[in-house]
């Protein structure tokens, strides 16, 4: 049979932890998933990948391997007699076909518990089900007020179509929970988990930090001056928006509670402020700009200058 090399595959040393095998396998499987790579080899190596993570996570399984001794990827092998004794469960005879077997085959077709020596068959122990990670990405919209997603996931054994529900609220990175939708455990281990890990597509208004979006406002020169009452567009609906005078360039005003978010949750929504003016000024507006200009004793660089000190 072939070796493969399961920890250069998931790009962990061999004396890799548990929990920094799974982040590792999350990464790449998000990395080589073929719903969203780009990658010539997606699909072949995300099969790797998840053939790799199926026997790293799995103690019983990772110790057979290791037990295999490390060889370069590619390379021919036979797994000693001592080693059949010990994890194939009787000797030799432990398997039919042995060196017919692929190397996940063979490390599939051990039956755990006991120790080497121990005659006759050995009881199997749980094996928990394979997690899977899949990619969604939704509109601002949609994470807003929650909605239903048709996701395909590559599995093992073939492509399968997933009906997601998406909660009102979602946020960029978060994680959906498919609680025993992944592969089926075996011997009574628990049955893997779907992972949904949702991204938020660009948009045209707004800017997304969290639950809260930031938006730039234009105000006229009189409108930041005096003060106004601005209608502004939120998820929820057009509103008023109070400017009170004296508003300058950049200082963010904010609508409470006008965010990303759901009932119980939501954050809020921030007009940042910046003055226009006309492109082209009619008589009228020129000759009223002239006459400020020479009653106002206002300095804008000072008062920029203020600001900032």
């Amino acid at each position: 049979m072939k070796y493969k090399d399961y920890y250069a595959a998931l790009e962990v040393p061999r004396d890799a932890d548990a929990d920094t095998i799974k982040k590792s396998y999350r990464r790449l499987a998000r990395k080589y998933h073929p719903d969203v790579s780009k990658e010539t080899d997606a699909e072949a190596k995300f099969k790797e990948l998840s053939e790799a993570y199926d026997t790293l996570k799995d103690p019983e399984k990772r110790a057979a391997y290791d037990a295999l001794g490390q060889r370069r990827s590619g390379e021919d092998f036979t797994a000693p007699p001592d080693w059949r004794e010990h994890f194939g469960g009787g000797g030799a005879g432990g398997f039919q076909g042995f060196e017919d077997l692929d190397l996940a085959d063979l490390l599939d077709a051990l039956r755990g518990g006991g120790g080497a020596g121990r005659a006759g068959p050995r009881h199997a122990m749980p094996r928990d089900g394979q997690d899977f990670d899949v990619a969604a990405q939704i509109g601002l919209e949609d994470a807003h007020r929650g909605t239903t997603l048709e996701l395909q996931l590559q599995r093992p054994e073939g492509p399968q179509t997933l009906q997601v529900t998406v909660p009102a609220g979602v946020t960029e990175g978060q994680k959906l929970r498919l609680r025993g939708k992944g592969s089926p455990g075996r011997n009574g281990g628990r049955d893997g988990d779907i992972y949904v890990h949702v991204s938020l597509l660009p948009h045209s208004r707004y800017r997304v930090h969290g639950r809260d979006l930031y938006f730039d406002l234009a105000l006229a020169p009189w409108e930041a001056a005096l003060g106004a009452e601005v209608p502004v567009t939120t998820l929820d609906g057009d509103v008023l928006l109070t400017v009170p005078p004296s508003t300058h360039s950049a200082q963010k005003l904010r609508l409470r509670g006008r965010g990303l978010g759901n009932a119980t949750t939501r954050g809020d929504l921030y007009a940042v402020i910046y003055v226009d003016v006309p492109a082209k000024l009619t008589e009228q507006e020129r000759k009223l700009f002239e006459e400020l200009a020479k009653v106002s004793k206002f300095d804008a660089r000072r008062s920029q200058e203020e600001r900032q000190s």
